[in-house]
Formats: structure tokens, sequence, C-alpha cells
């Protein structure tokens, strides 16, 4: 459920691969013909075909932190000097340019549902902070939701 095309591929096919054959990317399975606004016939479909649940993870928000750092710090903090000194040689950091960081933490909702008895069963939201791209982002919230599932009982580990 990402807006981008090429992340949700890739979202999919990291959860699929950690299912090891238990389970199918929307993109492979609901095919370009399907009408994918008709509940209802998705909703039978799924049925007919098997399926015993389902697992979205959707983005719900990116937040923003911005921070000024300095690009040097003050005296030892822990040498005790005088106040002139300190003074004088903290006088020249707080003068000094720095810069801002922004840190950018991704949170995602992921839910499972109960095909059989038509519910959601279970939801999490996890965090990921400055991940490198959508490739890294996907692959460590599907493995966290991995193992979170094998330890309450909803898959068995692999091998």
């Amino acid at each position: 459920m990402l807006r981008n095309e090429n992340s949700r591929h890739l979202a999919e096919s990291e959860m699929v691969k950690l299912l090891d054959g238990k389970g199918f990317a929307s993109f492979d399975y609901l095919k370009a013909s399907f009408d994918k606004s008709n509940e209802n016939a998705l909703r039978e479909k799924i049925k007919k075909d098997g399926f015993d649940g389902a697992i979205t993870m959707r983005l719900i928000d990116v937040e923003r932190e911005r921070n000024y750092t300095l690009n040097s710090i003050g005296p030892n903090r822990w040498n005790p000097i005088s106040f002139p000194n300190y003074y004088y040689r903290s006088w020249p950091n707080n003068q000094a340019d720095g810069y801002y960081l922004t840190t950018k933490t991704f949170v995602v909702e992921i839910a499972i549902f109960s095909i059989l008895e038509d519910k959601i069963i279970w939801t999490s939201e996890t965090k990921t902070i400055n991940p490198t791209g959508v490739d890294q982002m996907t692959k460590e919230i599907s493995k966290v939701l991995y193992k979170r599932m094998v330890k309450e009982g909803f898959l068995k580990r692999k091998g």
C-alpha cells in the first residue's frame, strides 16, 4: 500500500521471500484486469482461491526532526576551570558555524487479516530511522514483522 509502484513491489517481494512459499505478492495475484475497487469481488476471489490470511503494510507518516549542531565542542566539562577561562574558551565555539541535520522516521502500519473470519487479527506500527532507501526499509520491516509473527505463533520458523 505504498504510493510508488516499485516500492510496493520491493516490499511485497521481500515479505513473500520471508514467507518461504506460503505467500503471494498482490501484484502477481491481482492481474491488471481485476477491478480492485470492487470490495465484494476481492473478498470472494481470495476466499474462493483458499487464502486464510492477508498481510498489509502501509506508510502512515514520515516524521522529520531538524537539529542544529555546532561544528566544535566547548571546553572539557569534566575539567573544572574558572568562569573567565570557561567564558573566553567557549566564546569562539558559540560563534562558529554549525549545520542542521534532519532525521527522517518512517512510520509503517502492519495489519494481518483473517480471511476465514473476515476481520483484522493483528496490527502493529514500526518505525525506521533514516533508511538509505526503500529497499533497506522494506527489508528491515519485513524481517522484524517475520520474527514477531514467528514469536507470536502466526508462522512457523523456516527450516
